[in-house]
């Protein structure tokens, strides 16, 4: 039996720990030290090729973080512990004093002590009535407590209301960002003008569920890209507007409808979002083989490296013997340094130029391993050509030719699901509300004793100042002075 009584006691303590405010904000800090590698290194639900990347680079480092699951951060089970644990915390430390707190707002004040001189501002003035004094501090939002010779009043009970709003609202923002974890789904989607999107898996080139998430859940709806317009300041070069021209149909099959998406006009279906994440241009070319025949034919994605759109990408041609991959620079506005060589100088399309080495042998397509459609890894190719080439013109390479016949511009699509956002938004709205009530609301008491003489005094819960003004006013409304 003592055995038992003392586990329950050690079960009580450790109980006691866990939800002491401390510990809520020792966790917090845990959990945002927890997030750090999520940010370091890359993420397999986000980017699994540079995850892939990671391990051909640091072949020693890469598998004990992966031991430690550095590349799924926020599925780990030491993130959700700590997370968990924080949520608990919170609910623990919090829960009670907002029930006690609830029961202390329709409360009467304290008594009013015996000895007022001992308290702050400590004043005496002629003996006074009591009902001027109480009308007065009703007036200024006191709550009062009316003795036969005396009177006790306090304010500034929002105070800890704030205080508890703002721990209540951060258990709301977790369970927001649980709500996401488990529930959401999030992609990434590069589409040219002109291509069609249908919301499958297969139409993602970087798509993540949450834990209780699977390839059904997605919406049913499809995306057009009509027309890209980017509008660029002609001395800055500074991006001024973007706007992305879609047709859409929710469900897949039904009328369409032209939608316009902007930078931070995202177009909605329910919790999913569709943002305009990011822009760039896609080289058209023709290659043909040896006998003349065309073996690909088509816009290719170039990836942006500076503010100019200056991109590097890469074309494979599979169905080439030997295999053939060009890597390339793609320049909208091209010019030329001595030292930086060819870039863009503007990110419109006013004087392209497409650079590129060719290459050939195996490409490594048929290896069964994920690889980079933007790069190309030539340890084992040889390369059999260097050419840049102005809009129209050819290059043949010996094993065929290749022109370059124009562009088109790329948007990259992010698809969001969240269904927990909302929550976290009002939890955030509700944390801040809560954070600026607690910080300004002052808590005072102010006492008015009537003997011989009336004594007035007061007290400043949270020492923020004007106590000495609120009682300074009180007694000239007393004394009739002003």
């Amino acid at each position: 039996m003592t055995t038992l009584l003392d586990s329950r006691s050690f079960l009580r303590w450790c109980w006691r720990q866990l939800t002491s405010m401390r510990t809520a904000l020792i966790l917090l800090l845990l959990l945002g030290i927890a997030a750090i590698p999520g940010s370091l290194f890359p993420q397999r639900t986000q980017n699994p090729l540079q995850v892939k990347q990671y391990f051909i680079d640091n072949p020693s480092l890469a598998p004990w973080l992966d031991r430690f699951s550095f590349f799924e951060v926020y599925s780990s089970p030491w993130f959700s512990a700590v997370y968990l644990l924080l949520f608990i915390s919170l609910i623990g430390c919090v829960l009670p004093r907002s029930i006690e707190h609830a029961k202390a707002i329709g409360a009467k004040p304290p008594l009013t002590p015996k000895y007022l001189d001992r308290l702050d501002h400590f004043t005496e003035i002629k003996k006074i009535d009591l009902d001027l004094a109480e009308k007065y501090l009703k007036r200024k939002g006191f709550r009062i407590r009316r003795e036969t010779n005396s009177i006790s009043a306090e304010k500034g009970y929002a105070r800890e209301s704030g205080n508890l709003l703002f721990h209540l609202s951060l258990v709301l923002v977790l369970i927001g960002v649980g709500i996401g974890s488990l529930l959401g789904s999030r992609g990434d989607a590069i589409l040219n003008v002109g291509d069609r999107f249908i919301n499958t898996p297969t139409s993602y080139d970087i798509l993540g569920f949450g834990k209780f998430q699977a390839e059904d859940s997605l919406s049913p709806f499809s995306i057009t890209v009509k027309d890209f317009q980017a509008q660029y300041d002609s001395v800055t070069n500074a991006p001024i507007d973007y706007t992305l021209t879609v047709s859409t149909a929710n469900p897949v099959g039904s009328a369409e409808n032209i939608k316009i998406i902007k930078v931070n006009k995202p177009l909605a279906y329910g919790n999913t979002k569709i943002y305009l994440q990011a822009n760039g241009y896609s080289p058209i070319v023709i290659i043909k083989d040896k006998q003349g025949k065309v073996v690909f034919e088509g816009p290719t994605p170039f990836l942006p490296q500076d503010s100019n759109l200056s991109s590097i990408g890469a074309i494979k041609v599979p169905d080439m013997d030997p295999q053939i991959g060009f890597v390339g620079s793609f320049l909208p506005t091209a010019d030329r340094d001595p030292v930086r060589g060819g870039f863009s100088s503007y990110p419109e399309v006013l004087d392209p130029r497409l650079l590129f080495s060719i290459w050939k042998g195996d490409l490594g397509l048929d290896s069964g391993v994920p690889q980079s459609v933007y790069r190309i890894d030539t340890s084992k190719l040889e390369r059999i050509g260097l050419k840049a080439l102005v809009l129209n013109e050819s290059f043949d390479f010996g094993e065929g030719s290749i022109t370059f016949t124009g562009w088109n511009s790329w948007v990259n699509l992010q698809i969001v699901s969240d269904p927990g956002k909302i929550y976290a938004l009002v939890g955030a709205i509700l944390a801040i509300s809560g954070l600026l009530i607690s910080l300004f609301t002052r808590q005072r008491r102010i006492w008015v004793k009537q003997g011989r003489k009336t004594e007035i005094a007061g007290l400043s819960k949270n020492e923020i100042p004007g106590l000495d003004e609120e009682i300074r006013d009180l007694v000239k409304e007393l004394t009739g002075e002003r």
